[in-house]
């Protein structure tokens, strides 16, 4: 054992490989049904960091992670965060402060009555509530104590063991529930309708949509022996044959509205007109709407459906297309060179980073992190590496463009560099905090700390899906990522998005993150300044 520890210490990289290594195929396999995800990568690392305190993984590997994660997944979120954010953003927030302050309150309380230290009491909050920035404006207070990061080491591994069983009771309960995960939405089909409702005749595609929610998108029209892209300009005449794609329930409306289905699908005749699966690898149309690119006047085209990641969704004019996005064009088969063209089609293209966005977005969130804001009191606030990116990127995502730069990512370069990033960040943090749980669980001190943390954890992460299963008409997968993001926690994300093998935990992570970590730097060091 000796001999692997010495082997360990000298050679970081290959600790951060064998953690990694470990980790990831262990968090697969199943318990009761459940796993650990990603998040076994945490434990492995704290099972080599408790062999000896000279085990550690160089603390900027841990750092690059950390950032790689929150900006791809500020990247991925913007788009739907400031939707999000309007319709529960209030409430949200005044939920994470309540939780906050209980966690405060349990550490106060116990912190008068076992005689901890202010920096002890201070850096045990920022571990149970998993918040590095925090931690650092708590040292700074502390003027040179190591109280603040002994407690921060003792309570971390908890606050992440603490966060996800109470996320995996949450669960089971939900699961058995079938209240996880909202059910799938049904797939797209397609469908031919006979004209023959008097009352659509004579009216436009155009003018048909105008007057009814159903969400499809028409393909072709056949009007005797003559076959046309069904352009929203065209006049629905008694006998045209139109094809459509959309849900089974939008194409069950249209057939009543229409007049019936025909008995000839449209979609099967590719004697005139054909499609292709494109993929858009073209930087010039990155975050431009579908309505910009005027596919219907210059190729006499239509987009009939998208794909983006697993999900296949139908385009609207003002859907914003992504790199790596596939979308489904019918046309002349003369225009598709044309149409590739335009869209670029290149999966070689998408598999390379945009080295400037990607690099120039994390330098500028890595700045603001830096900057220091007086606070009432003396305090001082930063968000720090893990804020300052998430924000910036939350912004960038939604903005998409600025001038010639693309800030996004293809969905597939973001899953990669975040998965890598999650996996850094854990070896890093269970690597360097494993020594100080093995040791903490060894002195009764240590033990009142981490039972305090543990206590703390788990009732703000109960306290908050509580109430908020309660208030927000959400998913429970989008609660366990908002629980999440209370704690700050990377790891519970993870763990969410394994047990619920959804990305809805992350749309509720981005909502929650930003307050709770602006929250938990204040409170901190509020809480220093009281007990001191």
């Amino acid at each position: 054992m000796d001999e692997l520890a010495k082997l360990l210490v000298e050679n970081p990289l290959l600790t951060l490989f064998l953690v990694a290594g470990l980790g990831y195929p262990l968090g697969r396999l199943k318990l009761g049904g459940a796993s650990l995800g990603v998040a076994a990568v945490l434990f492995v690392g704290l099972g080599f960091g408790a062999m000896n305190p000279q085990i550690k993984l160089p603390e900027v590997l841990q750092q690059l992670g950390l950032v790689m994660f929150v900006y791809t997944l500020g990247l991925s979120s913007g788009p739907g965060f400031v939707a999000a954010f309007k319709k529960r953003g209030v409430q949200a927030s005044l939920l994470t402060f309540v939780a906050l302050f209980t966690t405060v309150a349990i550490w106060f309380a116990a912190a008068r009555h076992f005689g901890m230290s202010s920096g002890m009491a201070a850096g045990g909050f920022t571990g149970s509530v998993t918040n590095t920035a925090g931690l650092a404006a708590v040292i700074e207070l502390a003027r040179g104590s190591l109280d603040p990061a002994v407690g921060y080491s003792i309570t971390y591994p908890m606050g992440v063991i603490g966060l996800m069983i109470v996320m995996g009771i949450f669960g089971s309960i939900l699961r058995r529930k079938d209240k996880l995960v909202p059910p799938k939405t049904p797939g797209l089909t397609n469908a031919t309708f006979i004209i023959s409702n008097p009352e659509v005749i004579g009216k436009s595609i155009h003018e048909l949509m105008s007057e009814h929610s159903t969400k499809v998108v028409f393909g072709r029209l056949r009007r005797g022996d003559q076959l046309l892209i069904a352009e929203s300009s065209l006049v629905l005449q008694q006998g045209d044959l139109l094809s459509a794609v959309g849900s089974p329930d939008s194409i069950k409306t249209l057939a009543s509205l229409l007049g019936g289905l025909a008995d000839e699908r449209l979609d099967l005749d590719r004697s005139q007109f054909d499609y292709r699966r494109y993929f858009v690898s073209n930087p010039d149309i990155f975050g431009k709407s579908l309505a910009e690119l005027q596919l219907p006047q210059k190729f006499d085209a239509v987009v009939t459906r998208i794909s983006r990641g697993d999900v296949e969704f139908l385009p609207e004019g003002t859907t914003i297309l992504e790199p790596g996005d596939r979308i489904r064009v019918l046309t002349h088969r003369d225009n598709f060179p044309a149409v590739k063209r335009a869209l670029g089609d290149s999966f070689k293209a998408l598999s390379e980073i945009d080295i400037l966005g990607f690099g120039l977005g994390i330098c500028i969130g890595l700045m603001l992190g830096m900057i220091e804001v007086p606070l009432p009191g003396g305090l001082m606030f930063k968000l720090g590496l893990a804020g300052g990116p998430l924000v910036v990127s939350l912004v960038l995502g939604a903005v998409q463009h600025t001038g010639p730069i693309y800030w996004g990512l293809s969905f597939s370069a973001n899953l990669t560099l975040r998965q890598i990033g999650l996996i850094l960040f854990l070896a890093g943090v269970g690597v360097r905090s494993g020594y100080g749980f093995r040791e903490a669980m060894m002195s009764t001190e240590g033990l009142i700390v981490l039972g305090t943390g543990a206590v703390a954890t788990m009732v703000t992460a109960t306290l908050f899906l509580l109430v908020s299963s309660r208030v927000f008409k959400v998913s429970g997968a989008t609660l366990m990522g908002m629980v999440a993001a209370v704690h700050t926690q990377p790891a519970g994300l993870g763990f969410a998005v394994d047990q619920t093998k959804s990305d809805l935990p992350n749309a509720g992570y981005a909502t929650v993150f930003p307050i709770a970590s602006v929250g938990k730097i204040i409170l901190a060091q509020v809480l220093f300044q009281l007990l001191r």
